[in-house]
């Protein structure tokens, strides 16, 4: 059976959060999503680069007209580029409610970059990647601009076939990856990283010369590669990847674009890092939500989903689907759930004002129905549930959760299984 709409605006808004992982499997490349994503602007990523001593173009940011004229100046370069901060792609080609097309700017004379950033800071970025009505730009990075003469891919990432770091790289940067992939093959080289040992000179050399870097910037290339993983460490990531590493006419290999990926994990001992992460381009839901480790995303619908896993949770959506019903949103409550977080989701279901039913389904193995059926009637009194609530619990503790849910009093709707479930959902938009 073809998936549904639904399921696939869901799959959709899995992938679509930030940048993917990627990995590596013999010649074929795969991106693959992580659970949740920490969103950096461009010049965070520099700056944990340079801190790191990763070769970078000189920069300096700023939130006013004033201080990006300032700063053009303290650079002292022959060009400058300046750049417009938000997530999205595609900033070379948007356009600003000021009227100014293009969030990224050349120029040699600094005495612009004020009158420039002006037209920037404080307005709307519309782009390929962003809302109808754009992103308000709150920064810009003012840089300097240095002409590429040749440009490689490189990447450090934790490749599962191989249980472990791997370093990947081609002659061919600048490009989209994948398609080097697909269409030659033999362009991609790949080191595996004994986690131990960490990157040896040799491997480092090696890849260097395979990303045909010659005479002495084979050195300084390998020097750069040994600088990244120390980052990728030292920063708990699980990808650092560079596109392009550029090789300068005057003779310097230069990281000008990389993207970074984190692991959540890591979140209790990277405070630092994940304090950075820039949340303002995301739905506020969906931004709220992951305070509580849930994962929600909104959909168009009017039937609240309230699910542990996100397999599950797709299915269930479907389900909603099929029988003639529209599901309102995708929330995972995942596997330690504790009653505040069932509240918390209660919360943020009841405050979308499309919802006019909730559906909860939970299959608990690891999940306590019991804590389910708690906090749903904790919820439901303290929120005033004003819509219709159907439910469906199994597994672990599940006649406890039924026995909570009945003596409660609430008028709550029980179901014997998905199916009965999502036909009562639906049921009761019909009779209201």
């Amino acid at each position: 059976m073809a998936a549904s709409m639904a399921c696939k605006a869901v799959v959709r808004g899995l992938r679509g959060a930030s940048s993917k992982h990627l990995f590596v499997n013999r010649n074929k490349l795969a991106r693959v999503s992580p659970r949740r994503w920490l969103n950096l602007q461009e010049y965070q990523s520099k700056k944990l680069m340079q801190d790191s001593g990763v070769a970078v173009q000189r920069f300096l940011v700023a939130d006013t007209a004033s201080e990006a004229l300032e700063a053009a100046r303290r650079l002292k370069a022959k060009e400058i580029v300046l750049k417009a901060q938000i997530l999205a792609g595609g900033r070379g080609k948007g356009v600003f409610d000021s009227g100014l097309k293009g969030g990224v700017h050349l120029t040699k004379d600094p005495a612009v970059v004020g009158d420039l950033a002006s037209k920037m800071l404080g307005y709307n970025l519309t782009t390929k990647q962003t809302p109808k009505e754009g992103v308000k730009v709150k920064t810009v990075m003012v840089a300097e601009a240095m002409d590429i003469s040749r440009e490689t891919y490189f990447a450090i990432l934790m490749d599962r076939s191989c249980n472990g770091p791997v370093m990947v790289g081609s002659p061919q940067g600048g490009v989209d990856i994948e398609e080097v992939a697909a269409s030659t093959p033999e362009l991609i080289f790949k080191e595996v990283i004994d986690i131990f040992e960490g990157v040896r000179d040799d491997q480092a050399l090696r890849m260097a010369a395979n990303l045909g870097f010659k005479g002495p910037l084979e050195r300084q290339a390998a020097d750069q590669i040994k600088r990244l993983y120390d980052l990728f460490l030292k920063v708990d990531a699980t990808q650092v990847e560079v596109n392009p590493l550029g090789e300068t006419p005057e003779g310097q290999v230069v990281c000008f674009d990389a993207k970074i990926n984190f692991d959540d994990n890591a979140e209790f001992r990277q405070k630092a890092v994940f304090a950075m992460d820039d949340t303002a381009e995301s739905d506020p839901t969906e931004t709220e939500a992951a305070k509580y480790d849930l994962k929600y995303i909104g959909l168009d619908g009017n039937i609240a989903c309230f699910v542990n896993g996100a397999g599950l949770a797709m299915a269930t959506c479907d389900i909603i689907d099929l029988h003639g019903g529209k599901p309102a949103n995708f929330l995972d409550l995942g596997g330690g759930v504790k009653e505040n977080q069932v509240y918390a989701a209660f919360k943020l279901l009841t405050a979308d004002p499309k919802v006019e039913a909730i559906l909860v389904n939970i299959f608990g193995g690891i999940v306590n129905c019991a804590i389910i059926a708690n906090g749903i009637t904790k919820a439901c009194r303290e929120l005033e549930l004003k819509v219709p609530l159907v439910v469906r619990l199994e597994g672990t503790n599940v006649q406890e959760a039924k026995r909570i849910l009945f003596e409660s009093g609430l008028p709550i709707t029980s179901a014997t299984d998905l199916d009965d479930a999502a036909k009562k959902a639906v049921a009761a938009i019909a009779r209201k």
